[in-house]
């Protein structure tokens, strides 16, 4: 939860500051039927009671951080009115801060904000599910094993046509650091550095879809870098020296020296089986 003092010099709001869209402007119905942030008894009020996980970020940062997590897990539901003031003084933050924080979310499709309507939770419908941040709030939240089988299926999709697609661009730059990401792993196995090891491994394949040369596949990396980071525990088995995966980086490498499309792809299959199959089954196990 975010704390902060109310000093005239701080820049924290007091009670009565407002957004541009105010719960004055909401009609009397939705005035009388909007709960309060603070009432111990609501679901608002229990959720803004836990931790935030801010990891260090500023006041703005937080609020978003919090209330996107609030409207995933579904403790905001849809057409859920979001009243500025009442956020400023739930979470003791001025109204800059609110005002930034809910422009943040309705440009990630959580929410919308109009004239004489006011700020709502929109439909999941809506949302931009691709967002690294919405990815990560639904897979720790409610939705978790949706998320992370979801994750796995777009990774199926993806890697392995990216992999093909490298190989048949010859980028030393990219080859190289490939190359030297795979040291990397290596290296960090062995002496069991699960971090240095997890972040070789994001870079791995954040750099070989750049490598594929296709401006929209490398859009998607983000995809690819939040199903490592969300995957249900090291996806790569860095936990534990794993040869197998480590040897699947090595081959896809390889192959994209030796510009062979069909082992790229081969080898970026081999290698998902061991990182994806733990939260969802390889499409050719599911259709038997």
């Amino acid at each position: 939860m975010m704390t902060a003092a109310r000093t005239a010099d701080t820049g924290l709001a007091g009670p009565g500051e407002l957004d541009r869209y105010t719960h004055a402007d909401a009609p009397a119905g939705e005035r009388a039927a909007a709960r309060s942030w603070g009432d111990p008894d609501t679901e608002l009020g229990r959720v803004g009671r836990r931790g935030s996980a801010s990891r260090g970020r500023g006041l703005h940062g937080q609020l978003v951080q919090q209330l996107g997590q609030m409207i995933v897990s579904g403790d905001l539901g849809a057409d859920r009115p979001l009243v500025p003031e009442e956020i400023g003084q739930r979470f003791e933050v001025s109204r800059t801060v609110v005002r930034e924080s809910l422009r943040v979310l309705e440009a990630k499709g959580l929410v919308s904000a109009r004239p004489n309507v006011g700020t709502r939770v929109r439909p999941v419908s809506d949302w931009n599910l691709l967002d690294p941040d919405i990815i990560e709030w639904r897979a720790f939240g409610p939705q978790r094993d949706d998320q992370r089988r979801e994750l796995g299926e777009l990774r199926w999709t993806i890697e392995p046509l990216a992999a093909r697609l490298a190989a048949g661009h010859k980028r030393d730059d990219l080859q190289q650091r490939l190359g030297d990401m795979v040291e990397i792993m290596g290296h960090a196995l062995g002496q069991g550095d699960v971090i240095t090891c997890a972040r070789a491994d994001a870079e791995f394949h954040s750099l070989l879809i750049q490598a594929a040369g296709n401006r929209m596949l490398e859009h998607l990396s983000g995809i690819v870098s939040a199903a490592l980071q969300v995957s249900g525990g090291p996806v790569t088995g860095c936990d534990r020296p794993n040869e197998a995966s480590l040897g699947h980086h090595a081959r896809i490498a390889d192959a994209l020296a030796s510009g062979d499309a069909a082992g790229a792809e081969t080898a970026m299959r081999q290698l998902l089986v061991v990182q994806v199959e733990r939260v969802v089954p390889a499409p050719r196990e599911r259709e038997h």
